[in-house]
């Protein structure tokens, strides 16, 4: 373990020590208490990793398959229990792995675990896709002790289907509701793992982002999600859209959650700038924030940003307004093309890697026909459109792709953040929403239109992002967004815990009792 690590390890292990005071009832309830609270429990005996998992299955059986039926939540690892009394035997004898031990978590179901359960993204195509080994994200989380509950449920084929799909809805799990309002729109395409976080059906959850697929849920959801560095994560394992813009992330109700899993997920030390390694206890002061506006907001979600513009300012931060570069305006449609060209060529390299007894579907092509020879539950919501528009595309080496690569390059990256970036610490925009109600007509309209163009910029250049929460607008949440330089993952961490810690924003959602 290097200095970073051991001063992450470090300012974790000063947050559990006073993060449960009072002794609780052996089986603790487990809503809302963060990964740091839950081990603390765990140490004191208070209950165990089984307990965990038993009330974790008994809130996802009565909100997510019954009551408000958030459909959040797509399969149950039948082995969780059994993995969870193992490692309270390790526990017992004295060994604990590290901070996850004992902890329950979830997985989008478009990344491969070594359990009794499909990696389907969704599509009914999968629907028998098992494997022996897990992905390398996957095998560290569980290798540090992490319990692998179950999958969630996300946007089929992480939303790049339909050019006019319904986020959250999945031919396998049906659609996900938003945790504060079941009838709104959770965003995605990791909506599953946002729904269910939030509402403590796990302790924290994984997803994966191409653009926006992280950030987007976790804002509509009340929580901290971080997109990595891309390459930080490996990829291996997860069923792709684009190489050069995917990757796994965290998402958890607190910064430090996050911060936790991304070291446990990271293939090497979190980046943190000048400013040295401890998250919890880093200070705003002096620190040079580059705010950026964009004009479609609801007028709650503006008041929420405003406020957290001032508590930046009161922790002592400079805020320098920024505008935008003309160039950041010019990366959609370039952006659309390479991920169509990327899509196909990465998907018919996946599919061939299946097991042809379990995934018959070898090719795009394949797949096309799938759904259609399935529609009345493959289409029966929307098209696919960007499948059929991905498989007219051409080889990796047409000029058409790697123009749209050039002007990615200069767009996003070198007239883009690198600009933005070259006198500030990081960035800043407001992030979102609220959700929408959920449309099956028309699919995702109003919500997504107000998206920041540095975090869609992020994306595509692979630098780090990362949500956090910001408030409530009409009684649902609202995130900021925060852009740091690529290997600066733990500089946005340490941003994103202290203004967590000065603003307090977050506001659980509420369910039945």
């Amino acid at each position: 373990m290097d200095r970073r690590q051991f001063l992450v390890h470090a300012s974790v292990a000063a947050a559990i020590a006073p993060s449960f005071v009072a002794a609780a009832p052996r089986g603790v309830d487990p809503t809302e208490l963060s990964i740091a609270e839950l081990q603390s429990a765990l140490i004191r005996g208070a209950t165990t990793s089984a307990q965990l998992v038993d009330a974790y299955l008994d809130r996802i059986q009565k909100y997510d398959h019954a009551g408000p039926a958030f459909h959040s939540v797509l399969a149950i690892n039948p082995n969780a229990r059994r993995i969870a009394t193992a490692l309270d035997d390790e526990r017992a004898r004295g060994k604990v792995r590290g901070p996850l031990h004992g902890i329950p978590i979830l997985i989008k179901d478009n990344i491969e675990t070594a359990d009794p359960l499909p990696t389907t993204a969704g599509s009914l195509a999968l629907k028998h896709s098992t494997h022996t080994t897990d992905a390398p994200v996957v095998a560290k989380l569980r290798a540090a002790g992490a319990i692998i509950l179950g999958k969630s449920n996300l946007s089929e084929w992480a939303n790049f289907r339909s050019t006019r799909s319904c986020s959250g809805w999945s031919g396998v799990g049906g659609q996900t509701g938003n945790a504060y309002d079941v009838k709104r729109n959770p965003s995605g395409s990791s909506a599953g793992s946002g729904t269910a976080t939030a509402l403590s059906f796990c302790a924290a959850a994984l997803g994966s982002e191409t653009d926006g697929s992280i950030l987007a849920p976790s804002a509509y959801n009340g929580l901290v999600g971080l997109k990595p560095t891309v390459g930080v994560v490996r990829g291996e394992g997860i069923v792709p859209i684009s190489p050069r813009q995917d990757t796994a992330g965290p998402m958890g109700r607190t910064v430090m959650d996050v911060a936790l899993i991304a070291q446990v997920m990271a293939e090497r030390p979190l980046g943190f700038g000048a400013y040295g390694t401890d998250v919890e206890h880093f200070s705003l002061t002096n620190v040079r924030i580059g705010v950026m506006e964009h004009d479609r907001m609801h007028p709650e979600a503006r008041a929420c940003y405003t406020r957290a513009l001032a508590t930046f300012r009161q922790a002592g931060a400079t805020l320098i307004e920024l505008a935008h570069p003309k160039a950041l305006s010019e990366m959609g449609d370039s952006e659309e093309v390479a991920l169509l060209y990327e899509f196909k060529a990465a998907i018919n390299r996946y599919l061939a890697t299946q097991d042809p007894q379990k995934v018959p579907c070898r090719t795009l092509a394949d797949l096309i026909a799938f759904n259609q020879d399935h529609a009345d539950q493959e289409l029966a919501i929307f098209g696919q459109e960007l499948f059929e528009m991905a498989q007219a595309c051409g080889e990796l080496s047409d000029e058409k792709y790697q123009h749209a690569l050039a002007t990615l390059k200069r767009c996003a990256d070198d007239q883009g953040l690198r600009e933005l970036l070259s006198g500030v610490d990081v960035l800043l925009a407001p992030g979102n929403g609220p959700a929408e109600v959920t449309d099956p007509v028309w699919g995702d309209r109003g919500g997504e239109g107000n998206w920041p163009a540095i975090a869609s910029a992020a994306a595509i250049a692979g630098y780090p992002s990362i949500t956090v929460p910001a408030g409530l607008a009409s009684g649902l949440p609202v995130g900021i967004i925060l852009v740091g330089a690529r290997h600066h993952d733990g500089l946005l961490l340490q941003f994103a815990r202290a203004f967590e810690r000065h603003s307090k924003a977050r506001i659980p959602p509420t369910l039945p009792q």
